[in-house]
């Protein structure tokens, strides 16, 4: 079975802690990405931002995005997979936690980003199936 390591995207960016959400916003733009790890200034991650999340806790709620910073939205400890954790594991993980995005971790560095896409392309489709329906699932 592929490690994380195996079917990562390896040219993972950050937004930074401090950084305002209109930077995230136009980073994720760039990228053409949905979502960026938010890193400290000891370059350990310190979670998840999503467009989503720009959306719903912040413009929703009537807060500017230039005045809300990415670690504001940082939620407790980021859900991470291992470099060298199989793609069962992943699985096991993305379902648990109900998300689409793991950021791969080697000791304390960040090295790259899983998403379903990633497990799509390298598994087969029985266990990315099961994977999607867990994620979809309401709490």
């Amino acid at each position: 079975m592929p490690t994380a390591r195996e079917i990562m995207t390896s040219d993972v960016s950050c937004v930074r802690e401090q950084d305002d959400l209109r930077t995230a916003a136009r980073r994720m733009a760039e990228l053409g990405v949905g979502s960026l790890p938010i890193c400290g200034a000891d370059n350990r991650l310190k979670g998840m931002v999503t467009d989503r999340d720009i959306v719903v806790k912040v413009l929703a709620q009537g807060k500017d995005p230039a005045d809300v910073t990415a670690g504001e939205l940082a939620q407790g400890e980021a859900v991470t997979i291992g470099a060298d954790d199989d793609a069962a594991e992943i699985l096991r993980t993305m379902g648990q936690h109900k998300v689409r995005r793991l950021p791969v971790i080697d000791g304390h560095d960040l090295v790259g980003i899983v998403a379903v896409a990633d497990v799509a392309r390298s598994l087969p489709e029985r266990p990315v199936g099961d994977l999607i329906e867990a994620i979809s699932e309401r709490s």
